[in-house]
This record gives C-alpha cells, structure tokens and sequence, in this order.
C-alpha cells in the first residue's frame, strides 16, 4: 500500500491541525465548565478509558502473533512485546485508579500516577528504539517464551516502581500534581516527536503501508503528553483527555500492525496472483492475450453463437519473411516490429474482434457477430490492407506484408484446438502457394498430414539407405568434352517410389535434416569421384551444392576438410555451389568462403540471377564460377530480355576472370548461342539427364575422347 508524498504529507498536516484544535477547544472546555459537572462523570470516563487503553494494547500484542505470515520481523516482534508491556501498566493503572472510588477519593493516586507515568516512558523508549534500529527477519519465536519474558520483565518494572525511592521526587502534593510530573511527560512528548519526525521520513524513504497508522498513533501520544503537561488537579479534564488520546493512538497502532500482518502481504499476494495470471494469458513480447487465453475466449464465443446462429471466424496471421527481420536488425528491434504490428491489429480491431499472440511471428483475430463468411473475407482483406502503411521502430519505416489462413466455426471445426489448428494448416498452404489469403478446406488437412508423414519418414531415410546420387555431365562447350559433373541426391521411398527432391529438399531445410544429409551427399560423391581416380580414369571435377543451414553451420569448413581427408580426395576436383542468397550477410559470407577457398575447393554461384547479389561487391567474392540460372537458358531463342541477360551475365563474368556454366541446355539452338557467347561449359537435356554412377561410367569415363552430346 503506497500513498503518494504529496498525500502523505496532506495527511500528517491535518492530523496536526486537527489535533491542534481539538486541544484548543478541550482547553477552552476546561477554563469555561464547572468543575462540579467535571467531577460528576471523571470516574467513569476514567475507567471506560482505562480499560479501553489496557485492552487495546492486549489486542495489539493477540493479533500480531495470530497472524502468521510467512516473514517475521524484528520490529514486529518488538511492537508485539513492547505494547503488551504497556497495556500490563496501563491496566494496574486503571485498577489502581478504582480501587480509590469506594474509598470517595475520585483522584488519581500517587502509586497509578507513577504506573501511567512508566507505561508512557516505556512506550515512548520503545517506539524510538524500534524504528531507529535496522529492519531484518528473524525466526519465529515461541509464543510461550515471548509471553513469559513480556510478563518477567514487566514484573521487574513493576517492583522497581512501587519502590519509594528516597532520592525520587513524588508526582503528587495533596490534590496538585507535581512539576516532576510535567517535566516526566514534557520529555516522553520530547521522544514522540522525535519518533513522529523518524516515522515521516521512513514512511517518505519506504512508503510501508503500515507506517502512516504508526504516524498517527505516534501523534496522538504527542498530543496526550500535550494534555498531561497541561494538567495541573488530580481530577483534570486533562488527564482524560490524554487517556482518550492514548487509547486513539493505540487504535491506529492496531490499525498499522494490521495492514503489516494482513492487509499488505494479502495485497502482495493479489498483485502476486494477478501477475502470474496476466503472465499466464498474455504473450510476453507484444503484451496480447495468449493462446491459453485463446482457447478459453473461443469456447464462449462458440457457446454464444450457437444460441444466436452466428458463425466465429479464426484469422492465424503471419508476418512474411520476419526471419530476415529478426536476422538483419536483430533480436531487440525484430521484438519491438512485433509489438507495433501487436498494437495495429488491437487498434484497429471492431468491438466484435479480439486479438491474440501466439507467439514467435503469429497472431490470431477471433471474430464474431456475422453470418456469412462473405463478411469474414470481406473483413479479412480490410486487415491486410493495415499494413500499407510502413512500420516504425527506431525512427526506420518497415513495410511488412502478412499471410492469413482462416477457419470458420461450425463449418471449419468443432472445438477451439481443431480451429485453431485448421486456420493455421490454412496459412501454411497459402504460404506454399505464394498467396496473402486462404480459407481452410478439408484437402489441406490431408495434405498437412501427408507433409508430416513424409517428415517423419525422411527422418529415417537416411539412416536406412534410401537415398542415393545421381550424376549429370558438365561439358566444355569449346571441345565438347565433359569437363566435371554435379552430383545431386535422390530418394528411393519403400511405400511410395522415388520422391521428387522438388518435395523433400524444402522439408529437410525446415527440418535441419539437410546438415546431415548434405554431409552424406558430400561425402558420397567424394568417395565416388575418388574411386573412378583409382580405376585409371580421366580426374573430373565434382560440384556439390551447399545449403543455406549447411553454409552457415560453424563447423562447415571441419566437416569438408575431413570428409576429404577420410576419402583422399584432392580438394581441387571438388566444387561446392552456393546461392546468391547465402552472400546476403556480406561479411560473413566472406569469411566462410575464403576459409574453403584457401584449403584448395572450388566455388560457384549456382541458379545465378535469380537472387539479389550486388555487382559492387560480386567481384571480391572468392569465387571460380557464375552458373546461369536454367529459367534464362530455357527462352533464350524466344525472349530477347533472357538473351540479353545471358550476353551481360557472360560478358561480366569473363570481365571478372570467372568461368560460366549453363543450366538447362535443352537443345541445340540454345548450345549454338551459348557457344557464340563465349560461354565455358554448360549443363542439360541435350547432354544427359542426371544419371546413375554406373551408367555415367559407362557413357562418359570409359571411351574419354567421345565428346558429349
């Protein structure tokens, strides 16, 4: 419980003020009121104060030690002995009081002067004493030892007072209390200013809840050491008006040690519990519900729309390439993009829509309210249209696009998960098919299954055989000589047949299954290229390709150095052909590269202009060989555009010093202008489809001086 200061200090202001007037107006009641009417009620206010006084110190002393919370302290151990101690007095104090009404004398005695006067010394002591001293946790104590030495010492002190002292000047001449009694509680005032004055600026330094409540009783002490030095008779108003005070201040040290011991650590524990349920239903990146809080909003919405015959729509969005966000300005800023598209969604979303976050790069919108799923595509294509306007982060713009798969309740399924799980299967597939938008349907569930089938499979291809190389001849277009060959992998499935590698490359990349099969498939062709060396032929150079997870890998340049080393190949007749994509992190691109150029491998960029290499930097690539991308050599004789880009892609390359290899030559106008072009080698069809080592044996190693084609 905090309160703001300038609160606090509204409050200790008027607690003064009204303290103030109240002892101004009890003076003024004193100086203007008959004594006789003073006299007639004195005693039984007395005792009714008295009692209170003495009963609410007891109560102080149960309820600190009723509660156990889990963290004891010093200070309230001490606040619990401490008031015990001074309720004891104030209570024989009292007693004392009545024992002299039956006797006529309704007066305070010199012997319960002296107890009020102790148990006020000792509260005074005791409260300085506690919030002065450091605040630690200690064991808890047996109740049983605490009570007992509350109860010794106050028996110590007790016979100490009853003592008469010699050199102890009485408190009481006849009916007139004496200057020892002012000065006594002149100086305890003293000390609960001084306390009052500690209390402030802790409670301004920690902002306890229980602090104020000890304030206020600190002040009221005050002002009851205020009345008692004003007291001049033994039946003064005066010395009511102080017990009254006390008896105030004791409340509000009830009231403090309260909110210490239940009212804050229940505090702390609601704010504990709703901490860990907002943690619980809410993503910790964009601050949105989560999918547990998902699960539960759709189950009511579904209720809902069966009552009124509505449908619920389910909307999984995407952000479209957010890896290479995430990759390119990093972690920290790729987190703050995922908040702002976050508070995109949730700003713009209708009164019938709620937004969700699952996480990574997803988010769900759940809709209700509508009849028809014309509404929901309707809707659906109004949210892509949010994101035409660039993000912010970092005073950069960002343009984002997003892909959304959607499930509608009832027709889409039953339950939240099978929902949930239908928009997403829906959003995979518009990815695969290059689409923003996509509604689920039945045949993408099958197929989704089919995908994770053929995973699960090709998790055991590997290691059962299944896969296998093929060979396909690289030909020097000058001699017509085959000059090299690319080795390219293919699976043999047992239930299935052979697998398009079209189908099972792009399943192994998202797997991280193509680091141990692209080792596999380097190693084989490797060994294969080592044992037609031994068997006397002709040394080609073999091109393997490397994927991007292989490209990246930290132990790339290990693996290829002893995978050359176990088959005793020479680095030179190996080649390993990397993507433009792969040098989009120039530096580091650059380094890897030089690390396998420098053990002696040759490297080219395959499927060259289809990606995003810059001109400006291409030439210190540590490069041999540009390989011109089949999807140009396919319409080189009907598109002019792919003829010139053919032209300019050789010119450059020999500009550069760079060898040139075709994809894709299919026939023999496409051979005749590459020849013209000056292109080094080509690839294709018209030479060979991929074939197997047997068969390449046969058709290209055997009879060496046959050109190909």
């Amino acid at each position: 419980m905090k309160v703001k200061l300038q609160d606090q200090r509204k409050v200790v202001i008027l607690a003064l003020v009204c303290g103030l007037l109240l002892y101004i107006v009890s003076q003024w009641f004193r100086s203007s009121t008959s004594s006789d009417l003073i006299i007639s009620g004195y005693p039984v206010l007395m005792l009714l104060s008295g009692f209170a006084a003495a009963a609410a110190c007891i109560g102080i002393y149960n309820q600190s030690l009723l509660f156990q919370t889990p963290k004891l302290t010093l200070r309230r151990v001490l606040l619990t002995t401490l008031f015990m101690l001074v309720g004891l007095f104030q209570l024989v104090h009292i007693v004392l009081f009545a024992e002299e009404i039956p006797n006529g004398a309704m007066i305070e005695s010199e012997l319960s002067l002296r107890m009020l006067t102790l148990g006020s010394v000792i509260c005074a002591v005791g409260l300085l004493f506690i919030y002065t001293v450091s605040e630690k946790e200690i064991a808890l104590p047996r109740k049983f030892l605490l009570f007992s030495g509350t109860l010794g010492g106050f028996v110590i002190l007790y016979t100490l007072g009853i003592q008469n002292w010699s050199g102890l000047p009485k408190l009481l001449e006849e009916d007139v209390l004496s200057p020892t009694f002012t000065q006594f509680h002149f100086l305890v005032g003293v000390l609960y200013g001084v306390s009052a004055i500690v209390l402030f600026y802790k409670w301004k330094k920690n902002k306890d809840g229980d602090l104020p409540y000890i304030l206020y009783g600190t002040l009221s002490f005050l002002f009851a050491e205020c009345y008692w030095v004003s007291a001049t008779m033994v039946n003064d108003i005066n010395l009511l008006m102080g017990l009254l005070n006390n008896c105030m201040g004791y409340y509000f040290i009830q009231k403090g040690l309260y909110t210490s011991v239940v009212d804050t650590p229940f505090l702390k524990q609601q704010a504990a519990e709703a901490r860990m349920n907002y943690i619980a239903h809410h993503e910790d990146v964009t601050g949105l519900p989560n999918r547990r809080r998902l699960s539960q909003r759709l189950k009511s919405m579904m209720d809902e729309a069966v009552v009124q015959e509505q449908l619920v729509g389910v909307l999984v969005l995407n952000i479209n390439r957010f890896k290479t966000i995430n990759d390119s300005l990093g972690q920290q800023a790729a987190n703050r993009v995922l908040h702002q598209v976050g508070q995109r969604l949730k700003h713009s979303s209708l009164p019938c829509e709620e937004v969700f976050g699952l996480g990574r790069d997803e988010f769900v919108i759940a809709m209700t309210d509508f009849y028809t799923t014309d509404t929901a595509l309707r809707r659906t294509r109004s949210i892509l249209q949010l994101f035409e306007k660039p993000i912010m982060v970092d005073g950069n713009e960002y343009h984002l696009t997003l892909g959304i798969g959607m499930a509608i309740f009832p027709h889409d399924g039953e339950s939240p998960e099978e929902i949930i799980q239908n928009a997403d299967t829906a959003l995979h597939n518009a990815k695969e098919q290059g689409l923003e938008l996509n509604r689920y349907a039945h045949a993408m569930q099958m197929k989704a299954q089919e995908r994770l089938q053929l995973e699960n499979d090709l998790r055991k291809a590997l290691d059962r055989g299944q896969f296998y190389l093929m060979y396909q001849p690289q030909v020097n277009l000058a001699s017509g000589l085959v000059v090299g060959m690319e080795a390219l992998v293919r699976w043999q499935h047992p239930q299935r047949g052979s697998i398009s590698p079209a189908e099972f490359i792009p399943l192994a990349e998202e797997s991280g299954l193509i680091v141990p099969l692209g080792e596999w498939v380097l190693r084989q062709a490797c060994k294969q290229n080592k044992i037609w060396q031994e068997a006397g032929y002709r040394k080609l150079c073999v091109s393997v390709n490397l994927s991007m997870r292989q490209f990246r890998h930290s132990h790339l340049l290990d693996n290829i150095s002893g995978i050359l080393n176990e088959t005793g190949l020479e680095p030179a007749w190996l080649e390993l052909e990397i993507t433009e994509s792969m040098t989009f992190d120039k530096d580091r691109a650059f380094e890897q590269l030089r690390k396998i150029k420098e053990i002696g491998v040759h490297i080219s960029i395959d499927d060259f202009g289809t990606g995003y290499s810059s001109l400006h930097y291409l030439k210190d690539l540590p490069i041999d060989r540009l390989k011109i991308d089949r999807s140009f050599v396919n319409e080189v004789m009907e598109d002019r555009n792919n003829a010139a880009i053919v032209s300019t892609i050789t010119s450059m390359a020999h500009h550069l010093q760079l060898k040139v290899t075709a994809e894709g030559v299919e026939n023999e106008e496409q051979l005749v202008f590459l020849r013209d072009q000056h292109c080094h080698e080509a690839q294709g069809y018209f030479f060979s489809k991929p074939i197997l080592p047997s068969d390449f044996e046969t058709k290209f190693l055997r009879d060496v001086d046959k050109p190909a084609g």
